[in-house]
């Protein structure tokens, strides 16, 4: 017999029901919050997988079309690969809860979400995250929980916990935060330029809730959780580490560490990893544990100059910057390229324009969200760390730190109806040592206003670092973490905004949560080194968005017209519209209300498209003068061509002032003439007159 546990949660009722379905798991929780229901799994294999030195750890987030009374679009008619929101809900997932596995654990652990049924009123992507961590908790799966997750939006200035779909849709911040019992461990944001304070107070109303969820979750795993089992350790010996450090004592360490250079670092440590292996050559069981060794000297090492000594691996102040270059028009051609540095990290960003029809088309379980009009693609090859690796498209982190920059600028872009584009930038990391997703995010702004798009204000993004002691008082924060840093740090927070306030928050952390000092301190910190950055390196570059598209992109001229005539415009199987296009080289789009953009780079091409579509929206009046051009000749006159889809008549006595006796006198086809309108015929039939033109 299951058991079955409920709590009121955010005006919802949520239901976890435990051994109902999937009992050979290690640990299952069958969701239902609303309407909503997610099978969440956790599964451990029995033994560690040899030769890994991480933590094995898979997140799946599954999202099924039935959940919404969907069949899957194109020929296959199943689900394919994982969507971006799946992957970036996957993410979320794992962010807070690795740091709460043992540290020397390497069994491989899989937290699989399978979304069976959606309710707008409440989030799929929510009942995933806490389904994991209580799947986890009550498991047999050595675990540091639990960890509860609360979703924030901010609407009218009023905080709303657990938004649904509609509120989310309006809302000026999308936050969520996980927490422990007693910390903030995981924080992701989206916000529309929300002030520091503001985000710090809902950061920590969410964590009021995360306790009300705790205490449930503390319930349910009273009654059915299981005893964690026992795993084979594969932390390094003591031995080992004595060995290394009687060769390499922590002051030669040190010195081994403390360059400003990457590469040289790199060089060191190499040497000295082959400099062990010829000291240990007689002891054959040390040998395969050098690198995971030396890794953690490396990291005792880093932290210990950091904490104590305050002294940084390349040199710098606490809050120093790395130096910092920017410039744009890098790339000819293109509509807008910029390329921000900061030390060794380096970000190319293209900026691409088009009409709106090419905006992204989204086949997902968010009824609210089915087309994307701005799109940020980062990629990170493996030159840009000197590796060789053969490349196989965006994986997880790539499309995570796209999502990222892509937060952070959407809240300064122009609405469609102020720039009607559909907008593409790409991020390609020439070189990376630490946070290349912040600089993408300043050189994805730049390449922007490089290519005429009218953001409001300027975005800029840093990643802010932690190293902890012993206590809660005992630490330390970093601006402008490098990749060192960030490998034996303990945090990676990253924050974009622009002068007034916060547009997207990631935080990363290794330990088992941060305290409001720490979280207060790196939002703060964050402030004054963006500021830093946009008035010392990025306004120097281009202070402001250019007036007008570059050359080479497209211009777009919106008109209105009369929804009623849409039908006029497009024709019958899209005949009219396409014989426009056909003709004048242009893209056309129009929206159900009536707003029609018309896409060229040849400004005559546009003017007459444009005319033309003018053209077919006007009703034929008395007196209305029309261009057109001669289709169609018959014994009793001529048929004039206005627009595509658009003619009249020209009756034969209607052509010169004197007499003719036949058309083809006059007019021969493929003329080009002046016509005015005279109104309806006796047959009620619209007539035209080529004599009655008036001469300007």
């Amino acid at each position: 017999m299951y058991k079955s546990f409920s709590m009121e949660l955010a005006g919802r009722t949520l239901t976890v029901d435990i051994d109902r379905v999937a009992k050979q798991a290690n640990g299952a929780a069958f969701m239902h919050y609303g309407d909503t229901v997610v099978l969440s799994t956790a599964t451990a294999s029995e033994k560690p997988r040899d030769g890994i030195d991480f933590f094995p750890l898979s997140v799946e987030y599954e999202e099924k079309l039935y959940a919404v009374g969907k069949i899957p679009g194109g020929f296959n008619k199943r689900e394919g690969k994982a969507s971006e929101n799946a992957i970036l809900t996957s993410r979320v997932i794992d962010r807070p809860m690795r740091p709460l596995f043992p540290k020397d654990y390497r069994n491989d652990v899989t937290l699989n979400n399978l979304v069976m049924s959606v309710d707008p009123e409440c989030s799929p992507e929510l009942t995933a995250m806490l389904g994991s961590a209580i799947a986890v908790a009550i498991s047999d799966i050595p675990f540091d929980g639990p960890c509860a997750t609360t979703q924030v939006g901010l609407i009218d200035g009023e905080f709303v916990i657990n938004p649904n779909g509609a509120q989310t849709a309006v809302s000026d911040l999308k936050l969520t935060v996980a927490s422990t019992r007693e910390k903030v461990i995981m924080i992701e944001a989206g916000a529309n330029e929300v002030p520091e304070d503001k985000m710090i107070e809902a950061i920590y109303k969410a964590h009021e809730v995360n306790q009300q969820v705790i205490a449930f979750i503390d319930k349910i795993v009273a009654e059915c959780g299981k005893p964690k089992h026992e795993y084979t350790s594969c932390a390094i010996p003591e031995g080992l580490f004595d060995a290394i450090k009687e060769i390499v004592p922590p002051a030669e360490m040190e010195e081994v560490m403390f360059a400003p250079e990457k590469q040289v670092r790199e060089e060191r440590i190499r040497n000295l990893k082959d400099y062990l292996a010829e000291n240990f050559a007689e002891k054959e069981e040390w040998l395969p544990l050098i690198d995971e060794a030396v890794y953690q000297y490396e990291k005792k090492t880093v932290r210990k100059m950091i904490l104590k000594d305050h002294r940084r691996p390349d040199g710098r102040e606490i809050t120093q910057i790395r130096p910092l270059a920017a410039e744009v028009d890098i790339i000819p051609r293109v509509h807008g390229s910029a390329m921000f540095t900061r030390g060794q990290t380096q970000i190319c960003n293209v900026c691409t324009l088009a009409p709106l029809s090419d905006a992204q088309r989204i086949d997902g379980l968010n009824e609210q969200e089915t087309s994307k009009r701005y799109m940020h693609h980062y990629n990170f090859p493996a030159y840009s760390v000197g590796e060789t690796k053969v490349s196989r498209g965006p994986g997880r982190r790539e499309i995570g730190h796209g999502a990222l920059a892509e937060r952070a600028l959407l809240p300064v872009l122009p609405s469609e109806e102020e720039f009607p584009y559909a907008i593409r930038t790409v991020s390609e990391t020439f070189e990376s040592n630490g946070s290349t997703s912040m600089a993408s995010t300043c050189a994805s702004c730049m390449s922007l206003m490089a290519a005429g798009v009218p953001i409001k204000k300027m975005v800029a993004g840093i990643s802010c670092g932690l190293v902890t002691g012993e206590t809660d008082d005992d630490y330390i924060l970093l601006t402008d973490i490098q990749g060192l840093e960030d490998f034996f740090g303990d945090m990676d927070f990253k924050v974009t905004g622009t002068d007034a306030g916060i547009t997207a928050i990631q935080m990363d952390i290794k330990i088992h949560g941060l305290t409001r000092p720490i979280v207060e301190g790196a939002i703060a910190r964050c402030r004054e080194a963006r500021m830093y950055i946009m008035e010392n390196c990025m306004k120097k570059a281009i202070a402001e968005p250019r007036k007008e598209v570059g050359a080479y992109a497209p211009k777009i001229v919106q008109i209105q017209i009369d929804p009623a005539k849409i039908g006029d415009v497009v024709g019958q199987r899209g005949k009219t519209i396409n014989a426009i296009i056909e003709e004048t080289g242009v893209k056309i789009d129009i929206t159900d209300d009536g707003a029609v953009s018309v896409c060229g780079t040849d400004k005559a091409a546009m003017d007459k498209a444009i005319k033309y579509i003018q053209t077919i929206v006007t009703d034929y009046e008395e007196g209305l003068v029309l261009e057109g051009k001669v289709i169609s000749i018959k014994e009793f006159g001529a048929f004039i061509e206005f627009a595509p889809g658009k003619e009249g008549m020209v009756h034969i006595s209607k052509i010169c002032k004197e007499r003719i006796d036949h058309v083809e006198d006059v007019l021969t086809l493929g003329d080009k003439v002046k016509c005015v309108c005279l109104g309806k015929d006796k047959m009620g039939r619209y007539s035209f007159s080529i004599k009655d033109v008036k001469e300007d």
